[in-house]
C-alpha cells in the first residue's frame, strides 16, 4: 500500500545563533563585500486555510463478479451440453443437460433437499416451487403455501412438459437447481461427454454485479468503511466512481501481512472489461475535521525542534497534527484563516 498525496518538505530555519550572528560578520566585510553578499531566496505565499484533512491511499483490486457459488449435480448420466462461460441464466432456463434432459433454474434461497410430489407439506421449498412456478406462467390454482397440493402437482406437469422433462408431477434435483436470482456462468467445472453423479461439481456461477475486490491491511480497515465512496482507476485510464459495500470481519494473512477482504460495487464500465481485470482503488477518509491547515511545505524547522510558520516577516512556532493532500493540521496562538504565510517560491 502507498500513501499519495501526502508529503513533507521541512524547510531548516537559521538557528537562533547564526541570526544573532549574520548583523556582527555583515559589519566586518568592505563595503564591496557587502554588496556582493546573497540575498534571501525570494518566498510566495499561501494562506492559512479552514477545512477538513483527508487521507489518502490507493490500493490494487480487480474487477469480480460478485457471489461466487458451485453448482452441483442432482442425478447420474452423460453430460450432453452445458451453458456457456459468460452467458446470463435467468428462471426457467437450464444450466446443463444429463442424458438430453435439462436442468432448470428456479428461484429460491433453500436448496431442493428432497423430492417434492402431491401431499409433501411442511417446508419452505414448497413455496418458493409455487413461487417459481407461478413466475414461470404455470400459477393457475396454485396457492402458495408450504403444502404441494393436486394444483401444485398439476402446474409442475404443465411445466415439465413445456421444459422436455418427463411429466410426473414430480420435482427433485435432478429437474432444479435453486439459486437466489439470475447467474452468470463463470466456468464449466465438467465437459460434454464426462459421466456424472450426484454431487458432482457443474459450474461455477456468480452474480451479475461487477465489484471491485481489494485486501486492506487490518491496521488501516477503518479507511473503508462501509458506504465510504471511491474511485476506481481502469487500466485504461478512465475512472468510474464507486462504494464500499463490504469489509471483511475476519483477517487472513497475505503476504505475510493481516488483511481484510473489501468489496467495492462501481458505476457501469464498459463491457470489453474482462472478469479479474487489475484496477487501482483510492480511499479517502476524513482525518480531521474543520482544522487550520497549510501546505505542507510552509513549515520551517525551529532551532528547538519544533515547526513554524513565516507570517508578517517573522517566524511563528506553532503544533502540527494530521498529514493530508499535501497539507498539515495547525495550531497556536493568534493563527486563523486567511492569514498568509510564506512558502517556497517555485
Amino acid at each position: 500500500m502507498k500513501r499519495v498525496l501526502v508529503g513533507l518538505v521541512a524547510v531548516a530555519a537559521a538557528t537562533a545563533g547564526a541570526v544573532a550572528a549574520l548583523p556582527v560578520a555583515l559589519s566586518m566585510s568592505g563595503p564591496g563585500e557587502r554588496d556582493a553578499a546573497p540575498s534571501p531566496p525570494p518566498r510566495a505565499t499561501a494562506e492559512i486555510v479552514r477545512g477538513d484533512l483527508t487521507d489518502a491511499v490507493s490500493l490494487p483490486g480487480r474487477i469480480v463478479f460478485a457471489g461466487e457459488r458451485v453448482v452441483r449435480g442432482g442425478t447420474s448420466g452423460t453430460v450432453t451440453a452445458l451453458a456457456r462461460p459468460g452467458r446470463v441464466l435467468r428462471q426457467g432456463q437450464a444450466l446443463y443437460r444429463v442424458d438430453r434432459e435439462p436442468v432448470v433454474l428456479m428461484y429460491g434461497r433453500l436448496p431442493l433437499y428432497r423430492p417434492l410430489r402431491q401431499g409433501v407439506k411442511d417446508g419452505p421449498d414448497v413455496r418458493q416451487l409455487e413461487t417459481a412456478l407461478r413466475a414461470l406462467g404455470h400459477g393457475e390454482g396454485v396457492t402458495v403455501d408450504d403444502r404441494f397440493s393436486w394444483a401444485t402437482a398439476r402446474a409442475v406437469r404443465a411445466w415439465q412438459k413445456r421444459a422436455g422433462l418427463p411429466v410426473t408431477g414430480v420435482v427433485d434435483a435432478g429437474q432444479v437447481v435453486f439459486l437466489p436470482s439470475k447467474v452468470r456462468v463463470a466456468k464449466a467445472d465438467v465437459a460434454v461427454g464426462d459421466t456424472v453423479s450426484p454431487g458432482r461439481r457443474m459450474l461455477t456461477v456468480t452474480g451479475t454485479d461487477r465489484l471491485v475486490q481489494l485486501y486492506l491491511n487490518v491496521a488501516d480497515r477503518a479507511a473503508a468503511r462501509k458506504g465510504a465512496r471511491v474511485e476506481v482507476e481502469l487500466p485504461d485510464g478512465g475512472t468510474v466512481a464507486g462504494k464500499v459495500v463490504m469489509v471483511g470481519d475476519v483477517a487472513e494473512p497475505r503476504e505475510g501481512v493481516a488483511s481484510v477482504e473489501v468489496g467495492v460495487r462501481i458505476g457501469r464500465v464498459r463491457s470489453g472489461i474482462a472478469d479479474r481485470t487489475p484496477v487501482t482503488v483510492l480511499l479517502e477518509s476524513v482525518s480531521r475535521r474543520d482544522v487550520l491547515s497549510v501546505p505542507v511545505e510552509a513549515l520551517l524547522a525551529t532551532a528547538g525542534g519544533g515547526y513554524g510558520l513565516e507570517i508578517g516577516g517573522r517566524v511563528v512556532p506553532v503544533r502540527t497534527g494530521v498529514y493530508g493532500g499535501g497539507r498539515v493540521e495547525i495550531s497556536g496562538p493568534g493563527l486563523e484563516a486567511g492569514t498568509k504565510v510564506g512558502v517556497p517560491a517555485e
